[in-house]
């Protein structure tokens, strides 16, 4: 594992799609691009399907000794259901190819948390508590984080009840900020479960947007937003106030459904005044 560990790292969902590269780059040589700008990035990737262990090395070899990849949990494994046409296999053996696949991470160091994103049907109740400890069980050596698209996890009497649970099953609790849309939304909530690393994902404020699956690009509108200055600025507090209860701080944008995060990124790093050690070298023009 590098000694180089920057205490704050920002980073966007996915590095395919972003204003970051020249006309005409290739899809392969994204990625060591990205990480000349960022020390971390999110591989979605991963929720539509577990990726080979040879893809994985190859971004570990693609990637500074520093750099750091949270990985989407695969669909199956955080209660989305199979995609239409994929086989039918047992629980056990999706998580032994999960596991597989976040090995050339894990033994680079370079694996900064894998996340179980629950859908918004997910409520909290004893099932799903349950299957929360079966994960964490199954991922015991992993570090996992846990995010919620259900509002019942943070309703009055279940608040300190969903922070101490993934306390107990030392999971770290995925801060959203987020469009407050009804119940399939969560609040923010502020607060940090283990002790080495807070993250927090950033999904935009597109209220609108956020719920209305009958849209046939639904998707494409869910994440359309781009922050404010004032916006972001609200976060530089919350932020110092996680500075004081975690060694490691990953902000995520995911706000890209027209180009946003790069942007935010950005932005919220001047907030902040963070630079970033053991980049990739920026690949100089002619001049």
């Amino acid at each position: 594992m590098s000694s180089v560990i920057n205490p704050i790292q920002i980073g966007v969902c996915g590095w395919g799609d972003h204003d970051l590269y020249p006309p005409g780059t290739q899809a392969r040589e994204k990625l060591a691009i990205y990480a000349a700008h960022f020390p971390v990035v999110e591989v979605d990737s991963t929720f539509y399907a577990i990726a080979p262990v040879e893809r994985m090395e190859r971004w570990v070899n693609e990637t500074p000794e520093s750099f750091r990849f949270v990985v989407k949990a695969y669909r199956e494994l955080t209660g989305h259901g199979r995609l239409e046409k994929a086989p039918v296999r047992p629980w056990r053996e999706l998580v032994e190819d999960m596991r597989a696949s976040l090995e050339p991470m894990l033994r680079a160091g370079k694996l900064e948390a894998v996340l179980f994103q629950f859908p918004p049907w997910y409520d909290c109740s004893q099932k799903h508590v349950k299957y929360i400890r079966r994960v964490r069980e199954a991922f015991r050596d992993v570090p996992v984080a846990v995010e919620f698209r259900n509002q019942s996890w943070f309703y009055p009497d279940f608040h300190d009840k969903t922070l101490r649970l993934l306390e107990r099953e030392q999971c770290i609790h995925v801060i959203c900020d987020e469009p407050q849309a009804g119940e399939g939304s969560v609040p923010l909530v502020v607060a940090a479960t283990v002790p080495e690393q807070a993250i927090v994902r950033f999904h935009g404020r597109n209220v609108a947007g956020w719920n209305n699956t009958g849209q046939p690009n639904w998707r494409d509108v869910r994440y359309a937003y781009r922050y404010e200055e004032a916006e972001l600025a609200e976060w530089v507090g919350y932020v110092r106030q996680l500075e004081q209860r975690v060694k490691r701080i990953t902000l995520l944008f995911n706000n890209n459904s027209q180009g946003d995060a790069v942007d935010s990124a950005n932005l919220m790093m001047r907030l902040l005044g963070v630079e970033f050690a053991g980049l990739a070298p920026r690949q100089l023009g002619i001049f």
